[in-house]
C-alpha cells in the first residue's frame, strides 16, 4: 500500500476525510479569510501610507479598530495590505522552491544510478547549510526587495521537496504501467510528467501547503531585521520592528502584526497537517 493516496482516484474520500477534521476545516477557513481580506483590503480599509499627525499613536477606538502608528497611519489599514505581501512572498516562494524540487527529484528518482548520487550529493550539501542563515547572506548582498526575497527563498527551500519527489519516483518508477509506457517506447520526458508525476502529487502538495507558512515566517523575519520588505511599504515583519521603540506605551503596534503571522501561519499548518492525514492511509481509523 503507498504511504499516500492519490487525489484524484478518491476525491470523495480526500475530502470526506479533510471534512471531518475540525482542526483542518478551522485551518482552511483561516486561509480562506486571510485571502479574501488581502484582496479586499483595498476597499475595506484606509490608505496604509495616509499620515495624520493629528491621531498620533491612538490606542485602538471606534474610529481606529487597532489603533493608529507614529505617523498617525491606521493599523489595521497596513496590517490588511501587509498581508497581500505575506500572502504573494508565499506563495510565489512555494511555487518556485516546488517546481524546482519537482524537476530535481523526479531527474534522480527516475533515472537513479549515478545521476541519483551526484544530485543527491548536491542536495546534502545544500542541507548541510541552516537555511535561514543561508538566505540572510544572500539578501544581505541583494538590494532589499519583495522580489529578491522571494526568488532567495524559492532558490534555498527546494531541497525537502526534491528528496519527497525522488523518494515517490523511486517506488513508481518500478510500476507495471510505466513499465508498460517504456515498452511502448513513450518518452522519458512523457513517463515523467504524464504517467509518474500525477501519482506523486499527494506529499508534495502536503510540503507546500506547509511552505506557504515557513516562506511567511522568512520573509517576517527578514523584514525584522530591516533587510527585507522597505517601509512605507506594510508588512507584518516591518511592521513588528517599527513597534519595538514604542513597546511599552503603544502595545498595539506590535501585538497586533505578531497576532496576524501567528494566526496566519497556524491556519497553514492546521491545514497541511489535514490534507496529510487525509491523504495518509495509515493515519485513518
Amino acid at each position: 500500500m503507498d504511504t499516500f493516496t492519490n487525489v484524484a482516484s478518491g476525491p470523495g474520500i480526500f475530502w470526506g476525510q479533510l471534512r471531518s477534521n475540525r482542526l483542518a476545516l478551522a485551518g482552511a477557513a483561516i486561509v480562506v479569510l486571510m485571502f479574501v481580506l488581502a484582496l479586499l483590503a483595498s476597499f475595506v480599509g484606509r490608505d496604509p501610507g495616509a499620515i495624520d499627525v493629528g491621531h498620533q499613536l491612538l490606542a485602538p477606538c471606534p474610529e481606529y479598530p487597532l489603533g493608529t502608528d507614529d505617523l498617525g497611519r491606521d493599523v489595521l489599514a497596513r496590517i490588511l495590505h501587509g498581508a497581500r505581501i505575506s500572502l504573494l512572498v508565499g506563495f510565489v516562494a512555494v511555487g518556485m522552491s516546488t517546481c524546482i524540487g519537482i524537476v530535481i527529484g523526479a531527474l534522480s528518482g527516475y533515472y537513479g544510478g549515478w545521476i541519483d548520487g551526484v544530485i543527491m550529493r548536491f542536495v546534502d550539501i545544500m542541507l548541510c547549510f541552516p537555511s535561514f542563515f543561508l538566505i540572510l547572506a544572500v539578501v544581505a548582498f541583494l538590494e532589499p526587495s519583495i522580489w529578491n526575497i522571494m526568488i532567495v527563498i524559492g532558490l534555498t527551500s527546494w531541497m525537502g521537496i526534491a528528496r519527497l519527489v525522488r523518494a515517490e519516483f523511486l517506488s513508481l518508477r518500478e510500476r507495471d504501467y510505466v513499465l508498460a509506457a517504456k515498452a511502448l517506447g513513450a518518452r522519458d520526458g512523457r513517463i515523467i510528467f504524464r504517467h509518474i508525476l500525477p501519482n506523486a502529487l499527494s506529499p508534495i502538495l502536503v510540503s507546500a501547503t506547509l511552505g506557504v507558512a515557513g516562506a511567511i515566517l522568512v520573509e517576517s523575519a527578514l523584514s525584522f531585521l530591516g533587510i527585507g520588505v522597505q517601509p512605507p511599504t506594510p508588512s507584518w515583519g516591518n511592521m513588528l520592528i517599527a513597534g519595538k521603540q514604542t513597546l511599552g506605551t503603544a502595545w498595539w503596534l506590535s501585538v497586533f502584526p505578531g497576532l496576524a503571522i501567528l494566526v496566519t501561519v497556524l491556519g497553514y499548518n492546521l491545514l497541511g497537517e489535514g490534507i496529510r492525514d487525509a491523504l495518509d492511509p495509515r493515519l485513518k481509523q
